[in-house]
C-alpha cells in the first residue's frame, strides 16, 4: 500500500476536527428552541439574519456508514471571524440569540474555548470548510463509518472531517483494506472500539492516479452501497494477491 499510495496528509485536502463550542448546552439547540429564537426576532430582517446563523449540526453518534441520521440539532454559529476574510459575529446585532445565550452567561463567560467575547465561538481558521461538501466520521467506532455531507451542516468535535469530499476517497476509507491499515496504527479499546483520530487517518496511503474507469465504477458502487464491489476494486488497484485478500478478509469485520 505504501509503495503505491500517497499518505492523505500529502494530498491537497484538509483534515480537521469539527466545531468546539466550549459549552454545548448553550450553543447546540433543538429545532424547538431554534423556532423559539426565530419567533422572538423583532423584525423579519432580524429573523432572516438569525436563521442564516443557526446551522444544522451532526454529532459523532449521528454519522453512519455512507450516511447519517440527523437528530434535529442546530448550532448557533456566533463565530469569531477569520482574519482578513470574515468579520466576527457581533451578538448585539442578533438580539434573540443574545437573549438565549444570556441564560447561560455564568457558563459561557468562564469557559476556556471562547472567542473575543463569551458569545463567540473559539477561533477556527477553517470555518468556511463547514459550508463545503465533506467526508465526516465519528471519532470512536467499531469499524470504519465514513459518510459525505453535501450541504452546509456542521459537525461537532471530536468528530473529524475531510474537505473536499469525493466518493472515491469515501469508498477507500470505508474499505476493509483501509480500515485494516488505519486500525493497526493505534490501539483498540475495550469492546473493540477504535479512535479514528486524524493523526491515524492522514497516514493512509491512497493512490492519487487511478484509472478513470475504475474511479467511475467505484463512484457507482458508492451510490448503490455495493460494498463487496468496492472492496474488490480497492484490492485490485493496490495489487493485493489472493492470499493477502483472504488474510485481510479474515482480520476485519
Amino acid at each position: 500500500m505504501e509503495a503505491i499510495g500517497t499518505p492523505l496528509k500529502d494530498w491537497d485536502i484538509q483534515i480537521n476536527y469539527g466545531i468546539k463550542t466550549g459549552f454545548n448546552d448553550a450553543f447546540i439547540i433543538t429545532t424547538e428552541k431554534r423556532d423559539e429564537i426565530l419567533a422572538n426576532c423583532q423584525t423579519e430582517e432580524e429573523r432572516i439574519r438569525t436563521d442564516e446563523l443557526i446551522r444544522p449540526i451532526l454529532r459523532g453518534r449521528d454519522i453512519k456508514r455512507y450516511g447519517y441520521d440527523w437528530a434535529d440539532l442546530w448550532i448557533i454559529n456566533t463565530h469569531n471571524g477569520i482574519k482578513g476574510k470574515l468579520p466576527r459575529v457581533d451578538v448585539n446585532e442578533y438580539p434573540a440569540i443574545k437573549a438565549h445565550l444570556d441564560q447561560y452567561w455564568d457558563k459561557i463567560s468562564t469557559r476556556a474555548d471562547k472567542g473575543d467575547t463569551p458569545y463567540n465561538l473559539r477561533n477556527c481558521a477553517y470555518m468556511e470548510d463547514f459550508y463545503k461538501p465533506k467526508i465526516v466520521w465519528g471519532n470512536l467506532n467499531l469499524t470504519a463509518s465514513y459518510a459525505i455531507i453535501q450541504d452546509n451542516s456542521f459537525i461537532n468535535a471530536p468528530s473529524p472531517m475531510i474537505v473536499p469530499a469525493s466518493k472515491f476517497l469515501l469508498a477507500v476509507l470505508n474499505s476493509q483494506l483501509a480500515d485494516y491499515y488505519i486500525r493497526h496504527l493505534g490501539v483498540t479499546r475495550n469492546g473493540g472500539y477504535f479512535e479514528y483520530k486524524p493523526m491515524f487517518v492522514e497516514k493512509l496511503p491512497v493512490p492519487q492516479s487511478v484509472d478513470a474507469k475504475v474511479v467511475t465504477d467505484i463512484e457507482s458502487y458508492v451510490d448503490s452501497k455495493n460494498e463487496t464491489e468496492i472492496d474488490k476494486a480497492v484490492y485490485m488497484f493496490y495489487g493485493l494477491t489472493e492470499e493477502e485478500i483472504l488474510y485481510i478478509n479474515q482480520k476485519v469485520r
